[in-house]
């Protein structure tokens, strides 16, 4: 695949797959391909054990997560499918049971400087929640997946509710294993689910008003979505003065190779509006060297090689480029109990600077529970790290937006 390989591993440590029964397979079919399985591999390592995942960790995450089916051509959706509410994990109209409109116990908070007319729209794109192999995409009307994903925007999307109402769109992501293969099938799965987001966002931008500021965001495989929605549907239209900023989390992207071809410039000062900001967490020592090999291999946006271009990475405590931020700067921190079902709000928790690569590094590794990954990897807690961070940043860039 042209993509590096970076996932929802939440989804994954969640999962209830019975491994015992796709790995005796593998005693009958040795495979020998050469894949790189980094978020995935190291999920995977901590579920089965070091010495299995060292000796047969790659033939094994096929046979655990890439499907041995055909891939189905999907109906593309109608154009107005969207004006179902039931199409929208949060939207304005749903007030109830709306993952977006979520905050942690006892967070308090005075009234918004934004006023009622002046607030924006956001369109947040879902990261990776469908870990089956049975399909390559996601039905729309599977709940353990659908699940996932409200969990996702409770502890994610509602970073923004302050400034905004968060439009989620469901759609039918690729599942994990798409993400785990050479077959031809992966990215058609891809390209599937992007397809779904593009029909998405064009209903939200007709049904938004019409000079209504918009945030863009999403988390993982819904911030290669978001990529590529920005250089499909942003870069060089008129909706490009209309974005506040674009928040594209958890997600590799090449300042020199994919930005320019993104339709935004880099932020690059916390005030700055219509611009984009990224980041990868990983405590210290990060070892990230295999996302760097694969990264190192893939093409940009431009058509130019990624090799040794520096990665976007935006420090979301100071929300800019190049300065270090002390752990108490860092304004709240959301750990999660052990459910998932709630989280509390710690300030202090961890610091932030970006290395010489593009990585956010965060210190000493914090413990936020289960799904943080070998290597230091906290991908999963790319939002809720910095939750009020986030939360303050992008009140900041709408009050600059709206004062032009």
């Amino acid at each position: 695949m042209d993509e590096i390989v970076y996932l929802a591993p939440l989804a994954l440590a969640r999962s209830r797959f019975k491994l015992n029964e796709r790995v005796s397979a593998y005693w009958s079919k040795k495979l020998a391909r050469k894949f790189l399985y980094f978020v995935a591999g190291l999920t995977f390592l901590v579920i089965l054990g070091a010495f299995v995942y060292r000796v047969y960790g790659e033939d094994l995450m096929e046979i655990a997560f890439v499907p041995d089916t055909e891939f189905e051509q999907q109906a593309v959706l109608e154009d107005n499918v969207y004006a179902e509410k039931s199409m929208w994990l949060a939207r304005p109209e749903l007030t109830k049971n709306n993952p977006a409109l979520w905050l942690p116990t006892g967070f308090e908070e005075g009234e918004s400087p934004i006023s009622e007319k002046s607030r924006a729209a956001v369109f947040f794109i879902h990261p990776t929640s469908f870990t089956k192999r049975d399909r390559w995409n996601a039905p729309l009307d599977d709940k353990e997946s659908q699940a996932l994903a409200r969990i996702f925007l409770r502890g994610q999307a509602s970073a923004f509710n302050q400034i905004g109402d968060v439009w989620a769109p469901r759609y039918r992501q690729a599942t994990i294993g798409a993400f785990l293969t050479e077959k031809p099938e992966g990215q058609m799965a891809l390209d599937a689910a992007y397809q779904d987001v593009l029909i998405a966002f064009d209903y939200f931008i007709e049904h938004i008003p019409e000079n209504q500021p918009i945030v863009l965001a999403g988390h993982s495989q819904g911030s290669l979505h978001l990529t590529n929605l920005l250089k499909d549907r942003v870069a060089g239209t008129p909706l490009a003065n209309r974005i506040v900023a674009a928040y594209v989390v958890g997600w590799p992207v090449s300042v020199d190779a994919d930005v320019p071809a993104m339709g935004l410039t880099v932020c690059e000062a916390p005030d700055q509006a219509k611009c984009i900001l990224g980041w990868e967490s990983f405590a210290e020592p990060a070892e990230y060297g295999r996302i760097i090999e694969v990264y190192d291999t893939t093409i940009g946006f431009n058509g130019e090689p990624r090799k040794d271009t520096k990665l976007l990475c935006t420090n979301p405590i100071n929300g800019d480029l190049r300065s270090e931020a002390k752990a108490e700067m860092n304004l709240g921190t959301l750990v999660p109990n052990n459910e998932l079902s709630d989280a509390t709000l710690v300030a202090g928790a961890v610091p932030a600077r970006c290395d010489d690569r593009g990585f956010l590094l965060i210190g000493d590794p914090p413990d936020l529970g289960p799904y943080t990954l070998p290597g230091n990897n906290y991908h999963v807690y790319d939002y809720s790290l910095f939750w009020s961070n986030i939360r303050a940043d992008v009140l900041r860039r709408m009050q600059t937006f709206l004062a032009r």
